[in-house]
């Protein structure tokens, strides 16, 4: 069997940028369909991206990291497990956090997000060199690699491209790919991935990121010099760089019961995980869209595509005329494209949404508070104390709302003057997506080429 790159797909949200936006296909055309698609996310997930790969091979981690049942490997992957949770991981990010004072005031014990779980340091005291260590042992090419991972990167891989560098099943990718000298190419999966989402191994030939801050974020916070790290742009505005007709956009709304002549109001969703009481807010926006709204507007709700618990958190919408909830899908980024590009006004509590709304100069309004939390709680607000959340708040290029009444003024505002922070928007963008020229992926896929020519990883 000949050897091939490997694109290793971690998450469902790198997962929907390299298809989505184009970043696979092009890579199978400049390599001429020699290239294997490893997915890391389990099976049952991977099956709704399978027929849109392009007829690419497909492998599955849970297939390449089976026990092989030998004592001995039994013994390295439990000794392994054992000094992750205290040395590795979880306990890299948490330090990071304490370190470079990120999300310090979201971080608690048993944080049900676990990269803001405090509880997860680790047992080792907070001493610089420690710490170093402690990096050098997650990082390292000896610690433990399934063999049947090992012995397939061996003998079918030439090279690693990982759609999302971070997320701690490529871990063992990243220490194999190490170990046998294979050239590696790391996407940094999103803006806010350098600040806050754990640690960002410098062992790599090339990053791709999206703008000059997140260059700036590895070398301050991760040690990985300028000069391996190439600026694309993001990727995901490449679907949103292509206009849709209004008529797709009035299919679209039809389909949902929705009257595409009235405006709409886009409440899109966080996770339960970030913003724990969404569903009393839901309930809230509904009264009052019952009794001052119902005439002249319109609510399509967008839980977020990891929101389990959906059906509950938004089910006082269910069967309301003039409003429709959406099932959470992480395939549907072309009718988001159109909702946003024609849709009214969005509501949302921080999240990578909120820049998308932006990108699409869509008016929008941030919700700082949490609807019916104790005194004592907040969550909402946290969601954008975060370092690049916080350029992002002060840009003034979007509705702050911290109170229901703010929302409700908000919403008002954006419906009566849609372009009055039009100049805001277009100017955060620049500073946090950079250029939007619809040619991001290109350059990814350029980049990614280019590395492996130079390390000679290409088919022969």
């Amino acid at each position: 069997m000949s050897r091939r790159p490997w694109v290793v797909l971690p998450d469902q949200l790198s997962i929907r940028v390299f298809v989505d936006a184009g970043i696979l296909g092009l890579l199978a055309e400049r390599l001429h369909g020699e290239l294997a698609a490893v997915f890391v996310v389990p099976r049952s997930d991977a099956a709704a991206w399978n027929g849109r790969l392009g007829g690419l091979p497909v492998l599955h981690c849970e297939d390449l990291t089976a026990p092989t049942g030998a004592a001995g490997e039994r013994v390295l992957r439990r000794t392994d497990a054992w000094l992750d949770r205290r040395i590795g991981y979880h306990p890299l990010a948490i330090r990071l956090n304490h370190r470079h004072g990120f999300h310090v005031d979201r971080m608690q014990p048993g944080h049900p997000n676990w990269m803001l779980d405090s509880s997860r340091v680790g047992p080792l005291p907070r001493w610089t060199f420690l710490e170093g260590a402690m990096g050098r042992w997650h990082a390292s090419p000896r610690r433990h690699v399934p063999r049947q991972l090992l012995q397939a990167l061996q003998r079918e891989c030439s090279a690693l491209v990982v759609s999302n560098v971070q997320p701690q099943g490529v871990v063992p990718f990243l220490a194999g790919a190490r170990r046998l000298g294979l050239p590696v190419v790391a996407y940094v999966a999103s803006w806010d991935h350098t600040v806050g989402k754990g640690v960002i191994s410098p062992h790599c030939d090339r990053y791709l990121v999206q703008n000059r801050i997140m260059e700036d974020d590895l070398r301050r916070f991760h040690g990985i010099e300028p000069e391996r790290v190439t600026v694309t742009g993001w990727p995901q505005t490449d679907v949103f760089h292509r206009r849709r007709e209004r008529g797709e956009y009035e299919a679209l709304l039809r389909r949902f019961g929705l009257d595409p002549g009235r405006p709409l109001v886009l409440v899109m969703g966080n996770t339960p995980t970030n913003a724990p009481y969404e569903g009393r807010f839901v309930e809230r926006l509904l009264g009052w869209w019952e009794e001052s709204g119902r005439d002249r507007l319109q609510l399509l709700f967008r839980p977020h595509p990891r929101d389990k618990e959906w059906r509950e958190r938004f089910g006082a919408a269910a069967g309301k005329d003039g409003a429709f909830v959406q099932e959470p899908s992480y395939t549907d980024l072309d009718d988001l494209a159109a909702l946003l590009q024609h849709g009214d006004v969005v509501v949302c509590n921080a999240g990578t949404i909120l820049l998308d709304a932006l990108v699409n100069d869509r008016p929008a309004v941030c919700v700082l508070y949490d609807e019916g939390a104790p005194p004592d709680e907040s969550w909402a607000a946290k969601n954008v104390v975060g370092k690049h959340y916080r350029e992002l708040a002060e840009s003034g290029a979007f509705h702050r709302a911290e109170s229901f009444e703010e929302v409700v003024a908000g919403i008002e505002r954006a419906l009566a003057a849609p372009g009055e922070l039009a100049a805001a928007r277009r100017r955060v963008v620049a500073d946090v997506v950079g250029e939007v020229d619809g040619r991001a992926a290109e350059r990814v896929a350029d980049a990614i080429v280019e590395t492996l020519a130079t390390r000679q990883a290409l088919p022969r």
